[in-house]
Order: C-alpha cells, then structure tokens, then sequence
C-alpha cells in the first residue's frame, strides 16, 4: 500500500488534533511542523481540507491554531485517507491481460479481497486508537497530558 506525503502529514496532524481535544487549546501549525518535520505551508492546505470535511475548526490570531471538532473515536483512518488523497479504495481493477483467462479472474478475485480487508482495518481503526498507540510508543511523553 502506498500512502502519499499529503495522507501521512494529515494523520499526523489528526493524532496531534486528537492529543488536544477537549483541552481548548488550540495546536499551532508551526508545532506539529517542528514534532515531526513536515513542511508548514504543506500542513496549512492539508489543515483546509480537513476543516472543510467539518473535523477541525481553526482560531485566528496570536493563540490561533486548529482543534479536532468531532471526538476522536468517530474518526477513523480510512475516512481521512479518502478526504486528502480521494477513494482510496475503489475496488475496481484494470487488467493488461485477457478478462476470460482464469489467471487473471483468480488474482482479481484475491486482490479485491485484499482490498477489502484492507478497507475494513482502516476503517476500524478511529484517530483515538492511533493516539493510545502514539502514547505507547512514546518515549518522551509528548503526548500525555501534563497535570
């Protein structure tokens, strides 16, 4: 599976959205940035998007930035995959060789399989899963909230 630079920024950014929800605060662009060392600009476009899908809202001003709108166990991977980079799983495969030879109805058949159960992990995978995750992997607690 090939993800694009665009889907893997946005994730990034809908796991940092979601460490902060319900804190109020919002997370500036030029943070997420620094973290995880993803252009700026880049994020800004992707951010857009996401606020146009109604994930996310965005403050102006000096304590601007943006804040996950929708909790976090009702965002799943896969929506915000088709969101940046469009239907990433069409279901529909395009054959250089012949439709009738029994070759390729066979990989046909496996690979709309594969697709999917591809399909249904990233679906069943919501953005507060993928944080749990990041907060187990983290070895600096930049995700665990500060008491």
């Amino acid at each position: 599976m090939r993800i694009s630079a665009k889907t893997e920024y946005a994730c990034i950014a809908m796991i940092e959205l979601a460490a902060a929800y319900g804190s109020g605060v919002p997370v500036r662009i030029r943070k997420i940035a620094e973290r995880h060392g993803v252009p700026p600009r880049f994020l800004v476009q992707i951010l857009l998007q996401l606020k146009g899908a109604g994930f996310v809202s965005s403050t102006r001003g000096a304590a601007g930035g943006y804040n996950m709108i929708v909790e976090p166990s009702t965002i799943n991977l896969g929506q915000v995959m088709d969101i940046i980079d469009g239907n990433i799983s069409t279901g529909k495969w395009e054959c250089n060789a012949s439709d009738d030879s029994p070759a390729v109805r066979a990989l046909v058949k496996n690979w709309t399989e594969a697709e999917k159960r591809k399909r249904q992990i990233l679906d069943g995978l919501t953005f507060a899963d993928l944080l749990r995750q990041t907060k187990r992997l983290d070895k600096t607690s930049m995700y665990t909230k500060k008491r």
